[in-house]
């Protein structure tokens, strides 16, 4: 009896996911990699939510890569969101990651929290074998419509 491709695909995304909820601490940073969060962000008029900060990391693994993520949370509504593939040549860098309000439309103008995370997945062949935060930034922002 054969597991079918799906069901293959869909634990090793559990497995994955539940790596990324147990990582680093708050405000964990190693190997003197960090991100910041800036004290504000954007709402559009078209429905999207952008963030933004600074990060510096340093070469990774070559069997891995180092990717942005970030998340608004505002009352009881979170919205998380990739800000892309980071550079990691030890200097800093400015990062952006916009979400769309599609699904969550109760984020709004005014306090909310943002959190973003260097994450530094490491590969067996080609899937993801594990995720590993290697910094992170949480702080109170404002949220300010833009026009």
């Amino acid at each position: 009896m054969g597991i079918h491709g799906t069901r293959m695909a869909l634990a090793g995304l559990a497995a994955l996911a539940a790596t990324a909820v147990f990582t680093a601490p708050a405000g964990a940073t190693s190997f003197d990699q960090g991100i910041t969060v800036r004290s504000y962000g954007h709402i559009s008029e078209d429905g999207a939510v952008t963030v933004s900060g600074t990060y510096h990391c340093n070469t990774p693994s070559p069997r891995g890569k180092v990717q942005i993520a970030a998340a608004v949370v505002q009352g009881g509504t979170r919205l998380a969101f990739g800000g892309g593939e980071a550079e990691c040549d030890g200097r800093e860098h400015a990062w952006e990651a916009t979400g769309s309000l599609r699904y969550t439309p109760d984020v709004h103008p005014g306090p909310a929290v943002a959190e973003a995370r260097l994450n530094e997945i490491h590969f067996s062949g080609l899937m993801p074998r594990s995720i590993d935060t290697v910094a992170e930034d949480r702080r109170d922002i404002r949220l300010i419509a833009q026009s």
